[in-house]
């Protein structure tokens, strides 16, 4: 139901205004979770009066948008006019199920990046953005298990600009983020600009979350990190999935992390026993080995997938580790012994093995 829009008090300043546009098969819990914190730092004990800010639904009609787990929602007005707020924000969810974003919703965020407002894009709200036009030259932040599919969707975008080894991203008046929990940390940055900080972190304490996530804290963990893995470490491990054909130098790696080579290198010991160069090649094996098993791609294919120089380098790799070459691990269907490490022909920090089908549905390519 929507909410009396109440009055700033005398003295006070004007509401922040937000509109929020949910995408078909949105994720309610990137919805719910942003909206709550603007209910909470809102107004005073438990009353959710839009004192502070005020937010509204909003969409090209009056009909009712269904959310990815079947949960629909009806906006409170349609579009109207752009600079009406000071955010829109853009609530996305499910990319290979449903209607595509309108072209009426399109034009809409065009429309409002435009304005002096700020443009936030939730989950794959990122890509409704994308598509107009809106984050050019702006850096986004997109998910991991959504990174291949913006490469795919927007061929033309600059690689240096996407992140996708943090929570959410402010780049002037863009912020993108990944999704999830971390609608929350993005509304409470977000009000902390214009209310006092101790009223959205009372807002937070209400949501049971100790605090709002810093602009650098790493997406979740990858397989097989513990969570007590360092945060660069964290990072730096998300970054070498997401360039294993182009695989990042450490000199890249501690530039995009912003730390010196001789820390990273330290940091990488600590939490996981081996080198950033070490762990980075156990990912490329971990690659190789999945795609040798789920597609039919020839082994030269595979090594310029998984980031090797050549198929022969791949081969004395994956022998070296693993005992075997890879068409008789592909021709056994891997029923090989696992690399535990230097005294089974392995090295230290072994990453375990993932199911790629299992993290990316339907993908056989990674670039």
């Amino acid at each position: 139901m929507k909410l009396e829009q109440a009055r700033p008090e005398r003295g006070t300043a004007a509401p922040v205004r937000f509109g929020i546009v949910p995408l078909p098969n949105f994720t309610l819990t990137a919805l719910s979770g942003f909206m709550d914190v603007l209910r909470l730092s809102s107004d005073e004990g438990d009353n959710s009066r839009p004192v502070r800010c005020t937010w509204s639904i909003i969409a090209e009609s009056m009909a009712p948008v269904r959310s990815s787990c079947g949960i629909q929602i009806a906006p409170w007005e349609t579009f109207g006019l752009p600079e009406k707020y000071d955010y829109v924000v853009v609530v996305g969810g499910l990319l290979h199920s449903g209607p595509p974003t309108s072209e009426a919703t399109v034009a809409f965020l065009r429309a409002v990046g435009q304005t002096p407002a700020t443009l936030v894009g939730v989950c794959t709200g990122v890509f409704a953005l994308m598509r107009a036009g809106t984050l050019a030259g702006h850096r986004v932040c997109v998910s991991w298990f959504h990174y291949w599919d913006l490469l795919e969707r927007f061929p033309d975008a600059r690689e240096e600009l996407i992140v996708s080894d943090r929570l959410y991203v402010a780049d002037r008046r863009r912020i993108t983020c990944s999704g999830g929990r971390a609608s929350i940390d993005v509304a409470a940055v977000i009000l902390t600009r214009h209310v006092d900080p101790a009223i959205v972190k009372k807002a937070l304490r209400i949501l049971q979350v100790d605090e709002s996530a810093k602009v650098d804290a790493p997406q979740p963990q990858p397989a097989g990190l513990a969570p007590s893995t360092h945060p660069k470490v964290r990072r730096a491990v998300l970054l070498m999935e997401q360039h294993l054909s182009s695989a990042l130098s450490v000199d890249s790696l501690a530039r995009k992390l912003d730390v010196s080579v001789r820390q990273l290198e330290r940091l990488f010991k600590e939490s996981l026993g081996t080198t950033p160069q070490a762990y980075a090649r156990q990912v490329r094996l971990r690659m190789a080995k999945w795609l040798l098993l789920h597609t039919g791609k020839p082994i030269s294919a595979i090594a310029s997938a998984a980031g090797f120089a050549d198929a022969s380098h791949m081969g004395r790799e994956f022998r070296n580790n693993f005992g075997v070459s890879p068409g008789a691990y592909r021709a056994g269907h891997g029923v090989v012994a696992p690399s535990l490490g230097p005294a089974h022909g392995g090295e230290a920090g072994a990453v375990p093995g993932e199911d790629y089908q299992e993290c990316f549905p339907n993908r056989t390519d990674f670039y």
